[in-house]
């Protein structure tokens, strides 16, 4: 699994989901003019977009452990406090933000309880912190339909679905044994319009995450397969993606 792709790429394979949940998840963390917000895992700025737009540039920072995307950050955001970090180790000193959120994060930290305890270290007390993962336990993550495919061919596959917060109640349990208090857990959707097939695909080449990982895995032979499976069983383009992600939030 590699996050060590240039920024278009990851755009072109998740943005098209992501940016449709960011306002989503601002508007459960009660996003307003006056706070001071932290990004965590911020990727190529799905969220940082509109935390910028709501509460302006000097009063947003960012933290994400991939080189190139704290590049194309600091690039797209120069106004943003953007670091290159993990969520485990959050570079900003206790009490720091009235916001804190990870959005699609939580599943790809190596210690999911440490990074949320971190991100409630610098959330003042009282402060809103935020995560949302995508429904993979369940089946309904915008990746789904593509290991659904996948295992036709390879049952072997692993997938997405164990991995920590992509089911139903994951996210309370980190969110309650960080130490988070009054946590409410809930669903988020969001549907994506693909034009062709070939747009829905291609991304999926270019090395991005485990799905991305599997498909650059296979041989020519046994990537030709899988694209023509995954054309056989989805239905005539344009077709239209519905995606759940899994969201919570707590107060520090």
């Amino acid at each position: 699994m590699s996050f060590d792709v240039n920024a278009s790429a990851y755009d072109s394979f998740m943005g098209r989901y992501s940016v449709l949940l960011a306002p989503q998840l601002a508007d459960l963390a009660g996003v307003a003019p006056g706070q001071r917000a932290l990004d965590v895992g911020a990727g190529t700025g799905a969220l940082t977009t509109e935390l910028v737009t709501r509460l302006g540039a000097s009063s947003v920072a960012a933290a994400d452990p991939s080189t190139p995307f704290v590049g194309s950050m600091r690039h797209r955001f120069p106004e943003v406090d953007v670091h290159e970090a993990p969520a485990e180790a959050l570079p900003f000193p206790d009490d720091t933000f009235d916001v804190t959120i990870a959005q699609l994060v939580v599943q790809f930290m190596s210690d999911p309880i440490a990074g949320v305890t971190e991100m409630a270290r610098v959330t003042r007390p009282g402060g809103v912190v935020a995560a949302c993962v995508w429904d993979h336990g369940g089946g309904h993550g915008p990746l789904s339909p593509f290991w659904n495919a996948v295992r036709d061919l390879d049952p072997s596959a692993a997938g997405e679905a164990a991995s920590v917060g992509v089911s139903e109640g994951d996210l309370t349990t980190v969110f309650s044994t960080a130490g988070l208090r009054d946590v409410e857990e809930s669903a988020l959707s969001v549907a994506v319009e693909h034009p062709t097939f070939e747009e829905w695909w291609g991304p999926y080449t270019l090395g991005v995450g485990p799905a991305g990982a599997y498909v650059a895995g296979l041989s020519d032979d046994d990537r030709a397969k899988l694209r023509e499976h995954c054309r056989e069983v989805f239905p005539p383009a344009p077709f239209v993606l519905t995606a759940q992600a899994w969201a919570a939030r707590g107060l520090a």
